[in-house]
């Protein structure tokens, strides 16, 4: 999934699954159900399914183990909150217009001036990276 993607919507199954996959990391569907599902009083059919469509909603990876798949979220749960601002707000680009970027770097460097300096180094970090070589 790239940035410029919006995220698909997701029903509460689906969020609760991912949030389950960002703390252990992978899950096959009958450890999700065992987590996730029990509690919702679901089956394990539901459970898979569910993640079967954050899989196609390419929210997930998978990998075959045996005769089941072990998923794992693509997105890390910062990169996913992040999307779901930017979706929301429409792009970058109306983040900055609306001077939310601003107010954003105000409430950091007002709380944190160690936060401050860390927003300035990921900054740095991505410009060099753009830039390559």
């Amino acid at each position: 999934m790239t940035g410029k993607k919006r995220l698909p919507h997701l029903g509460e199954l689906e969020l609760a699954l991912l949030e389950h996959l960002w703390d252990v990391g992978e899950a096959d569907v009958l450890t999700a159900h065992q987590q996730v599902g029990q509690a919702r009083d679901i089956r394990p059919n539901t459970v898979g399914s569910a993640l079967e469509r954050l899989y196609r909603k390419e929210l997930l990876t998978r990998t075959k183990v045996s005769h089941a798949y072990r998923y794992r979220a693509r997105l890390s749960r910062e990169a996913f909150a992040a999307q779901r601002l930017l979706d929301a707000i429409g792009d970058a680009r109306k983040l900055a217009d609306a001077g939310l970027l601003a107010a954003f770097v105000e409430l950091v460097a007002d709380e944190d001036e160690t936060s401050l300096d860390r927003l300035e180094a990921l900054i740095a970090e991505k410009r060099s990276t753009k830039e390559g070589p």
